[in-house]
């Protein structure tokens, strides 16, 4: 009896043997793709110390932390994970790109998410821009166009468990007055112009940013401000290159 224990244990049926293999692995590509985003994080921060937004020194540390706690691969097709936390845009299909991550850094901070804030983001594209807000404020409402990109986000920010996230296919141009006012709006698409229904819904007090300008022509990123007596209040951060914001107007 003693020998057929010995010989049990050290005999392990082949299915234990490959989910101890599987267990491995999965455990060794959390830790790559934890020790890859780290490096991205202290990559975004030196460019911003060395370029830092308008009355900055840098980006604040909860929007650090936020890129640093979300998992990008997850966000990207399958063939593209390997590549996820490298600091440049890639593509999700239909055209569309997820933001390079420097520029969904400064975007987050541009706004100066509050815990309490409730946010609209117009272009949900893969969901990463809206799982960055989601650690930030109370509430993100995300828009997105193309619905096969408007399904895949919304299954995917459900599966991983960010719940203060709602979206819905539409048009963003028009934002989403059910839920306004916003206490903050981005914009991850290119504009011709700032779309008035945004800034109507923009609150007082609140902030806006947005890539303006077309396909072939140079794009900006605008930070716009409602102050409290409703002036707008526009300011050029940076060149750009977004897809355009599509839709009926």
């Amino acid at each position: 009896m003693r020998t057929n224990r010995l010989v049990k244990w050290a005999l392990p049926p082949v299915y234990v043997l490959l989910a101890l293999g599987q267990t491995a692995a999965c455990c060794a590509d959390e830790a790559d793709y934890a020790a890859a985003r780290a490096a991205l994080v202290e990559e975004v921060r030196f460019y911003a110390e060395r370029d830092p937004p308008p009355g900055k020194n840098a980006f604040d540390d909860r929007v650090m932390q936020a890129l640093g706690g979300v998992p990008r691969h997850e966000f990207v097709p399958g063939n593209l994970q390997s590549k996820a936390y490298a600091n440049h845009p890639l593509p999700i299909g239909h055209g569309q790109t997820i933001s390079q991550p420097y520029i969904v850094a400064l975007m987050t901070d541009l706004i100066e998410p509050g815990v309490d804030d409730v946010v609209l983001e117009v272009g949900t594209g893969s969901g990463y821009q809206a799982a960055i807000l989601a650690g930030l404020v109370k509430q993100v409402y995300s828009i997105e166009i193309i619905e096969p990109l408007s399904d895949q986000a919304r299954d995917r920010l459900q599966n991983l468990g960010y719940s203060n996230v709602e979206t819905k296919l539409g048009d963003g141009y028009f934002g989403w007055e059910e839920h306004a006012p916003f206490d903050a709006i981005v914009v991850t698409a290119a504009a011709s112009h700032v779309p008035p229904p945004l800034i109507q819904q923009l609150k007082p007090g609140g902030r806006m940013v947005i890539p303006v300008g077309g396909r072939f022509q140079v794009q900006y990123l605008l930070l716009i401000e409602k102050t409290l007596d409703e002036k707008v209040i526009t300011r050029q951060i940076t060149a750009v290159r977004f897809v355009p914001l599509t839709g009926d107007h």
